[in-house]
C-alpha cells in the first residue's frame, strides 16, 4: 500500500478544494438501485447454543424481533447518523437472521433497496450494523465476549456500478 494520500478527485465528498461536502446527485438519473449488506455477531460456544435453543428469547424478549426493527429504523435514520448521507425514501428494507453453527454466529443481513439518484449502500450497512448491536445489547447478559464483526457490502446494483464481493 502506498502513503499517499488519496486524491480530491478520487473522493466524493471532497470538493476541488479540498473541502468537505454533500454530493450533488440533482444531475443523477432515477434509477432503481439495491444493495444487500451483512454483518455477524459471534458468541461464545455455549451462550450460541443456549440462544439458539431458545429460538432467540430471552427475559428482555425476542432477539431476532427486536433487531429486526431496529434495523429497518436504522437504516431509515442513516442520514440522521452519517454527515453527508441524502436522506432517502426507502421503498423496501429486508432484514433476515440466520443461525451459523460453525462460527457460533448470527448472520445478520440487510437488503434495501429505493428508486432514487443515489444509492443505498449506506442504508444497508447501517442497518445490519443497528441490528448487530442490538442482537448485542440483548444478549451481554449472558456473556461480553461477543463479537461483531464482518460487516460488509455484498452487493449493489443500480447507478453507474454494480458491485458484487
Amino acid at each position: 500500500m502506498s502513503n499517499q494520500p488519496l486524491s480530491k478527485k478520487q473522493l466524493s465528498h471532497l470538493d476541488a478544494d479540498g473541502d468537505i461536502h454533500m454530493v450533488d446527485v440533482g444531475h443523477k438519473t432515477v434509477t432503481t438501485r439495491e444493495a444487500i449488506a451483512q454483518g455477524q455477531v459471534v458468541f461464545p460456544p455455549q451462550i450460541y447454543q443456549q440462544i439458539k435453543d431458545a429460538d432467540g428469547m430471552t427475559k428482555k424478549g425476542s432477539i431476532t424481533q427486536t433487531a429486526h426493527i431496529a434495523g429497518i429504523m436504522g437504516a431509515k435514520r442513516t442520514h440522521d447518523l452519517i454527515p453527508l448521507c441524502h436522506p432517502l425514501p426507502l421503498d423496501k428494507v429486508a432484514i433476515s437472521f440466520d443461525y451459523d453453527d460453525a462460527q457460533h454466529a448470527i448472520i445478520v443481513s440487510a437488503k434495501v433497496r429505493v428508486t432514487h439518484k443515489t444509492g443505498v449502500e449506506m442504508e444497508a450497512l447501517t442497518a445490519v450494523s443497528i441490528a448487530c448491536l442490538t442482537l448485542y445489547d440483548m444478549t451481554k447478559a449472558l456473556s461480553h465476549d461477543i463479537v461483531i464483526s464482518n460487516v460488509r457490502l455484498v452487493r449493489k446494483t443500480g447507478g453507474k456500478s454494480d458491485y458484487q464481493a
